[in-house]
C-alpha cells in the first residue's frame, strides 16, 4: 500500500467519527448473523486506531453487541429494520428495499458519510443496489467485481476481474476491466506498472473466442494510456504463478475459477490434516512442522483475502463472503480501509475519465 496517498475524506462524517477513516458496514447481511460482523469490526478496531464504523441494521440487536465489544466510541448505528436475504431477488429489493441494512449502507457512501461500504449480503442485490444508488462512472458499460488472488508475485497477490458481476463481457468491457484492474493494482498493491494478462484457453494468438482476440488488440493498444504492461493471453495455470499482476476475464469464467480455488484450498488443508494424523510418526512430524504448517495455512486461507471490490461505480463497495467469520469480515474491512486510505474512488474515476473514449469512438 502506498503511504503517500491522501485519504478521501467523507463530506458528511458523523461528529463522533471525525478524524477517522469511516467504513459503512451492512451488519445484517452475514449468514453468521450480526454478532459475527460486529466481532469482525472489533478485530479491525483493535488493529487500527484510525478506523471508525457506521453500522446499519436493527438497532436493538446491534447496541448490545457493540457494547459487548467496546466499540461505542468507534461506531454510529443507523437503524434499518429490514434485511436482504440470500434468496431475495434483486428486482424485489429495487422496489421495496429502502428500509434494508444493505440499502442504508450504500447510501452512507452516496451521502458522503463514509468512504467505502462493506456487506456480506446477497451479491446480486448488492450490485443492483450499488448501480442504482451510486451510478456507474462515465465511460463504464459493465461494472466488475475484483478480488485479490494469492500469487507468487512480489506482493503475494494478483488482482482478478470480473469474478461475478456479469457473466457477459465483450472486447470493450474486457479493455475497461484491464484499465480498472491496473488502477486497483497500483492503488491497492502499490504496483506502479502492473502486468496485465487476458485469460484464455491457450497462449497462442489464434486461440479463443472472437471477443477475446479483439480484446487482445484493444488492451495491447491501451498500454500507454492505461499505464500497464500487457503480457498477452494467459492460461489458468498462470493465475497463481506470479507471471501477471492483473488477470482479466468475464464474470462467468472468473467466478468458477474463484470458487474452484477456494474449494481446492479447503481440500488441501483437510488432506494435510489427514496425512499428519495417519500414524504416530506422522503426528510427530506434524509437531516438528507446526510453525511452517501454520504459515502455509494462513497463506492459503480464503478468509484472509476475503473481499471482492465493485469497480466502475461512483463509490467503492467491498463484497464479503456471506459465510465469513469474524476473521473474514475483518479482512474485508482491512481491504476497505486500505482503499479508503489510497483515495481509490477518486483515482479510479480519474483513470476511467482519462482513458475511456465513448463506445462510439472505439474501434
Amino acid at each position: 500500500m502506498t503511504t503517500e496517498a491522501q485519504v478521501d475524506l467523507p463530506d458528511a462524517t458523523p461528529p463522533e467519527l471525525v478524524n477517522r477513516v469511516v467504513i459503512s458496514v451492512d451488519a445484517m447481511g452475514s449468514d453468521m448473523g450480526p454478532a459475527s460482523v460486529v466481532a469482525g469490526c472489533a478485530l479491525s478496531a483493535r488493529k487500527n486506531p484510525d478506523i471508525g464504523f457506521i453500522l446499519h441494521g436493527r438497532k436493538d440487536e446491534l447496541e448490545p453487541l457493540v457494547a459487548k465489544r467496546g466499540l461505542g466510541d468507534r461506531c454510529v448505528i443507523h437503524d434499518a429494520p429490514d434485511v436482504v436475504t440470500m434468496d431475495t431477488k434483486p428486482s424485489a429489493i429495487m422496489r421495496r428495499g429502502g428500509g434494508t441494512s444493505m440499502w442504508s449502507a450504500i447510501d452512507s457512501v452516496r451521502n458522503g458519510e463514509a468512504t467505502v461500504a462493506v456487506s456480506c449480503g446477497n451479491t446480486g442485490a448488492l450490485m443492483a443496489l450499488s448501480m442504482v444508488r451510486l451510478r456507474k462512472l462515465p465511460g463504464v458499460s459493465r461494472p466488475a467485481i475484483a478480488c485479490l488472488w494469492p500469487s507468487q508475485s512480489e506482493t503475494g497477490y494478483a488482482v482478478m476481474l470480473d469474478v461475478g458481476a456479469d457473466i457477459r463481457a465483450d472486447e470493450h468491457d474486457l479493455l475497461q476491466y484491464a484499465r480498472m484492474g491496473a488502477s486497483y493494482a497500483r492503488n491497492g498493491l502499490g504496483i506502479q506498472r502492473p502486468r496485465v494478462g487476458l485469460l484464455n484457453v491457450g497462449t497462442e494468438e489464434h486461440k479463443g473466442r472472437p471477443e477475446l482476440k479483439a480484446a487482445q488488440a484493444l488492451i495491447s493498444e491501451g498500454e500507454a494510456s492505461g499505464k500497464y504492461e500487457f503480457v498477452g493471453f494467459i492460461e489458468g495455470g498462470d493465475i497463481p504463478s506470479g507471471a501477471v499482476d492483473v488477470i482479466v476475464t468475464d464474470g462467468f469464467t472468473g467466478n468458477i475459477a474463484l470458487k474452484t480455488a477456494e474449494g481446492t484450498a479447503s481440500l488441501i488443508r483437510d488432506l494435510l490434516k489427514q496425512a499428519f494424523r495417519h500414524t504416530f510418526l506422522s503426528r510427530m512430524a506434524a509437531i516438528l512442522a507446526l510453525t511452517s504448517m501454520r504459515r502455509l495455512s494462513k497463506r492459503i486461507d480464503p478468509r484472509r483475502v476475503n473481499g471482492g471490490v465493485f469497480l466502475g461505480l461512483n463509490g467503492t463497495i467491498v463484497k464479503s463472503h456471506g459465510s465469513a467469520d469474524p476473521t473474514g469480515v475483518s479482512a474485508a474491512i482491512k481491504l476497505a480501509f486500505q482503499l479508503a486510505q489510497a483515495g481509490f474512488s477518486r483515482r479510479l474515476a480519474d483513470t476511467v475519465a482519462s482513458t475511456s473514449p465513448s463506445r462510439q469512438d472505439m474501434p
